[in-house]
């Protein structure tokens, strides 16, 4: 059943509307979304569209503008697995691959990034507790995180007294998902709350980081597709010039052109996380690169849709600009793009 969310602004005339289950159904032989994925990961990825087209997507533009934690439908989603997508079954997680991670937070960003990159930051905190903790913080956190009971934070130190002193109050995007300055001021942690052995922490963060690069890649190309299926909408239906903007062989071009970088995101990301779960030599370089190309390139195929889209794009009744907004952050957080390319090059220079 494909359900259609408007989300765009009927009164100026607009026929644009939201789907990612219609995104899923015109795309899925153009950008292969499907393609070599095995039944059960087929299944899920509809699971998880479906759950994006009708829990999520119809509140996208209301979580931005009144900035909404939406406590109850990441819940929902908990309720489908998608609270410890790869924590161990046995304190209540799903145990997937890497590869099903990212399949099911492609599917679910498009019907809202900002809250996907947060069940994704979730996810990544339950991992490293299932990963690195021992029995008793395992079963005295991982059962109420899958859940999502609890929610999951994931803050690393600044260098110097004063990193933390002033703080943004607005964010251009990621609006319905907390981000705040975290402070300890004499605070003692008992021994039982350590997570590793003493001096590994720094070791065990970036354990994480390597997963959520994958993951928050994955979320941009979830918005990407859904960005792709927007203009094509769009130039279908947009006149000027007496026909439609679909017979201008310039956007047709450029149309191409986000479909095929979209495509090959994909392929790079499903690459890493194969490689992070075989736990390859190369597994930190490659998933730098799919978080480096991915992120940036999605950027790109959002921003050409909204200019594809002229000022309607620049209007907050249309989803298109939310898209951008949302994933601007994706090419600076989990390790910045210019480090991704500091790690990338390192690893080849090392290489004997």
């Amino acid at each position: 059943q494909t359900t259609r969310n408007a989300l765009s602004g009927d009164k100026l005339g607009n026929n644009q509307s939201w789907s990612p289950v219609s995104v899923f159904n015109v795309l899925r032989s153009l950008s292969a979304a499907s393609h070599g994925l095995t039944d059960e990961q087929k299944e899920f990825q509809k699971v998880a569209f479906d759950f994006a087209a009708n829990e999520m997507a119809p509140h996208m533009a209301e979580w931005d503008q009144k900035e909404i934690f939406p406590v109850e439908t990441m819940r929902k989603a908990a309720q489908l697995g998608f609270g410890g997508i790869y924590v161990q079954p046995d304190v209540g997680g799903s145990g997937l691959s890497r590869l099903d991670t990212s399949i099911i937070f492609e599917a679910l960003s498009t019907g809202c990034v900002s809250t996907t990159a947060y069940i994704s930051i979730h996810n990544m905190c339950a991992w490293m507790i299932d990963s690195y903790g021992n029995k008793e913080q395992r079963e005295k956190f991982c059962p109420d995180l899958c859940s999502m009971e609890k929610f999951a934070s994931y803050c690393l130190t600044e260098p110097g007294e004063s990193a933390c002193e002033k703080t943004a109050e607005f964010f251009v995007g990621w609006n319905c998902q907390p981000t705040r300055a975290v402070i300890f001021e004499d605070c003692a942690v008992p021994v039982a709350n350590r997570l590793g052995e003493e001096g590994q922490g720094f070791n065990i963060a970036m354990k994480g980081l390597n997963g959520g690069r994958i993951n928050i890649a994955s979320c941009s190309l979830g918005a990407a597709h859904a960005s792709v299926q927007l203009a094509r909408d769009h130039l279908l239906v947009r006149k000027q010039f007496g026909e439609t903007l679909s017979n201008n062989q310039f956007l047709q071009f450029k149309l191409a052109e986000m479909a095929t970088k979209l495509v090959a995101s994909r392929l790079l990301i499903r690459e890493a996380a194969q490689a992070l779960q075989e736990d390859r030599p190369d597994a930190v370089a490659i998933c730098s690169m799919a978080k480096l190309f991915a992120t940036d390139e999605c950027f790109n195929i959002c921003n050409q849709a909204l200019q594809m889209h002229g000022g309607y794009g620049y209007l907050k009744d249309y989803a298109v600009q939310q898209f951008v907004r949302d994933i601007r952050v994706h090419q600076i957080l989990e390790g910045t793009n210019e480090v991704m390319r500091m790690i990338i090059s390192r690893n080849l220079l090392s290489e004997s």
